[in-house]
């Protein structure tokens, strides 16, 4: 049986080290220091295989503690990592150079706590199962999903490349999401876009593995004690051995991510399976953090972008927005020959709403006219509120005929309506409409002077109406 490795964990907080050591020393021979003296002399009386040291400790810092192992001959090789509140940057830079090997922010997050130990403790030994293909392998995925920025496409890569380098069933990646609920988000026998649902009991390896935050090994599926409460379903399976290895980063930032596995091999999960689910699950690790944030980032990013073209109460485009766009479909129908229309609208008396109910109320009936218009507008048509209570659809592809009959259901649409809280007030608008057809105009500002004029004649002749010609 292999000899237990030693680790040092050093703080001057009870708590702090309790917690480590209930984690670690079912693995583990754990040594315990409360101070930076104490470090030093632990360290040398037991030439631990790691230590684990908070920078703030009394007599001597985590940082001195780290210059005057590393002078040490003998400990220099001993890797050390150092704890620290998020704030102290600098001091994780000092400690760096000073020696650490690796640094970890409190509070405390144990999966990737346990995840890092264990990086640090593989010796050379440890890839001395692993095939040089299988080195390769690494390689090559590690230099390929690097440089990959959906999440979907690493997690479908993960899958496919296990299945060509193992002899396996099934390669899949399970999503644990914050409700509990199970999601075969890609599969090695499930198409690109697919996703499958699973019930969580009955997968007793998963479950296990979540409550553990470790990785599970079942060699004999239709033996092995844990899946006893799941004998029925899986007596014809085809498979005899299961791993299932979480992928773990900072849990808020990725999820919940298990590598499962499952094999038909005679001899089971050998250690050069293992080893290579083990470090292709940390591969993943690093890059789905860095793909879920790039997209995260380029999410944020197209929100703004489209907030920017957006009016804020009634979220139809603003008046910048809708002058760029109208000069883009003016252009295009003189390219093409295509006709184009505009509408343009203002809400009658819309001054007494305000006087009568109060702006909020009279933003709330802006905000609604906003919404109903997205009712009419067809999914290629453009709307906008250009100003104040003024609102204008622009119509791509579409003659006078077409363009009187949207306006026509936009009229009927707002004119029925019974808006919130006006006591039977009844809303309408004066409608103006123009067309671009047949190079009837020279520029897109006289469509805008057209539809306004005819919106306009509408208000003098009574309003409620809609003009056309």
């Amino acid at each position: 049986m292999a000899e237990r490795k030693k680790i040092l964990v050093v703080d001057d907080e009870l708590f702090f080290r309790e917690v480590l050591k209930e984690a670690l020393s079912g693995r583990f021979d754990i040594i315990e220091g409360r101070d930076g003296q104490e470090a030093v002399s632990l360290c040398l009386a037991h030439w631990p295989d790691l230590i684990i040291l908070d920078i703030e400790m009394p007599s001597l810092c985590g940082i001195e503690v780290c210059k005057i192992l590393k002078a040490h001959p003998k400990a220099q090789k001993i890797p050390i990592v150092l704890f620290t509140g998020r704030t102290k940057k600098k001091d994780m830079v000092l400690g760096l150079k000073a020696g650490a090997d690796d640094y970890i922010t409190k509070p405390i997050y144990m999966p990737e706590i346990m995840a890092r130990v264990e990086a640090h403790l593989r010796t050379t030994d440890f890839y001395s199962d692993l095939k040089q293909q299988d080195l390769r392998f690494l390689l090559e995925i590690t230099e390929t999903i690097s440089a990959i920025r959906n999440p979907m496409t690493i997690l479908r890569l993960i899958v496919e490349k296990v299945a060509e380098i193992i002899d396996v069933a099934r390669c899949s990646i399970v999503s644990i999401n914050e409700d509990g609920d199970a999601v075969v988000k890609a599969s090695s026998d499930l198409s690109i876009h697919d996703e499958l649902k699973l019930d969580l009991g009955k997968y007793p390896e998963i479950q296990e593995s979540l409550k553990s935050k470790r990785a599970v090994i079942v060699n004999d599926i239709k033996n092995d004690p844990l899946m006893a409460t799941v004998q029925e379903q899986i007596q014809d399976l085809s498979y005899n051995s299961v791993i299932v290895i979480p992928v773990v980063k900072k849990e808020s930032v990725i999820g919940t991510f298990f590598l499962r596995t499952a094999t038909p091999i005679k001899d089971g999960i050998t250690d050069r399976i293992y080893k290579l689910c083990q470090l292709i699950a940390n591969i993943s690790a690093n890059a789905l953090e860095n793909a879920i944030l790039f997209e995260s980032v380029q999410a944020a990013q197209e929100y703004f972008e489209e907030m920017a073209i957006r009016d804020g109460l009634t979220s139809l485009y603003n008046h910048r927005h809708f002058y760029d766009r109208l000069e883009e479909e003016f252009s295009r129908a003189r390219r093409y020959g295509a006709p184009l229309s505009l509408v343009f609208f203002d809400i009658d008396d819309f001054k007494r709403v305000n006087d009568m109910f109060g702006h909020a109320r009279g933003d709330q009936v802006l905000k609604k006219i906003g919404q109903l218009l997205k009712t009419v507008a067809r999914e290629s048509d453009i709307a906008a509120r250009y100003g104040g209570e003024e609102f204008a659809v622009i119509l791509p592809n579409t003659d006078e005929d077409g363009a009187l009959d949207v306006a026509n259901r936009i009229h009927t649409v707002i004119r029925h309506h019974q808006f919130e809280h006006l006591d039977d007030e009844q809303i309408t608008i004066s409608t103006g409409v123009s067309t671009y057809k047949n190079a009837n105009l020279e520029t897109f500002s006289e469509l805008v002077e057209i539809a306004d004029n005819r919106m306009y004649r509408v208000k003098k002749q009574g309003k409620d109406q809609v003009a056309c010609g």
